[in-house]
């Protein structure tokens, strides 16, 4: 089992970090969780990309979450050789958003149905709407969903992913709660996005200072991980993005709360699962 971090940067656009996508390969295939913008580019470094996904597991509809939505849908339907429908897990909302996208591409696909001749069906997905449980059982991978809380957002899910002994979790944006509890409980590793409280405040704007009550501060994701018993704490969706030379910063607000091995996340980074 293994985790990349295809984009771990935030709503406010950086050179170096994509958007919030995190690939996790199991046995049974690539899983990709969220699709921030430059999420395929990303992939294709890897060797991944749209028509190989297993599933698309969306953690809730936040714009920066789901900026390249699109590109996957047209890049799977494009790139298939036959018929290859995208299974999309997410929260309430997720089937309208997945037929508006369709919508909004409906020029494009009429482009592509007149000018290839062998590409004789359109895209189309296959869309589960989550809340709690048991969602994939598939071999040795079984993952699960419960509720988040991201309020005002509504619904949001977090996920585990379990492949024989090994399990990763991927938290979304969210504020310490019981269902990431559940979620977390003994997880190998726990991907979770964080804000930096202390350097919000410093700012001051009140357009960046809103974020602060519904998303998780470092030493919360670090609190969250001790409670449960998690191996390893991968920081990502990092608001404000670390300046250079500051990265121990982040790292020491939450190993002061948290004994096992803490990660600042960055594009491309690659971590296999072990106990």
């Amino acid at each position: 089992m293994q985790v990349v971090i295809l984009g771990s940067g935030s709503p406010l656009p950086d050179p170096q970090r994509a958007g919030p996508s995190t690939l996790v390969r199991t046995a049974v295939g690539d899983f990709l969780f969220d699709c921030g913008r430059g999420v395929l580019m990303r992939a294709a470094a890897v060797g991944s990309g749209a028509a190989a996904i297993r599933a698309l597991f969306l953690t809730h509809l936040h714009s920066d979450h789901i900026t390249d939505l699109n590109d996957i849908y047209t890049m799977r339907w494009t790139m298939s050789f036959q018929p290859n429908p995208l299974p999309v897990y997410g929260p309430a909302g997720t089937a309208p958003l997945l037929r508006a996208t369709e919508a909004m591409l409906e020029p494009d696909i009429g482009y592509r149905l007149a000018h290839h001749g062998d590409l004789k069906w359109r895209p189309s997905a296959e869309v589960t709407e989550v809340e709690s449980g048991v969602i994939f059982n598939e071999g040795t991978v079984r993952i699960t969903a419960a509720p988040t809380n991201h309020a005002p957002v509504h619904p949001t899910v977090g996920y585990r992913i379990n492949d024989g002994e090994h399990s990763v979790v991927i938290a979304g944006d969210t504020v310490p709660c019981a269902g990431l509890d559940e979620l977390c409980e003994k997880a190998d590793v726990l991907i979770h996005t964080v804000v930096r409280r202390d350097l919000i405040e410093e700012f001051g704007l009140p357009r960046l200072t809103d974020v602060l009550d519904y998303h998780s501060s470092v030493p919360d994701a670090a609190q969250t991980a001790a409670r449960n018993g998690v191996g390893t704490l991968i920081l990502t969706h990092l608001v404000p993005a670390p300046a250079p030379g500051t990265e121990q910063d982040w790292l020491n607000q939450a190993t002061n709360h948290f004994r096992g091995q803490v990660v600042l996340a960055f594009d491309l980074l690659t971590l296999d699962v072990i106990h």
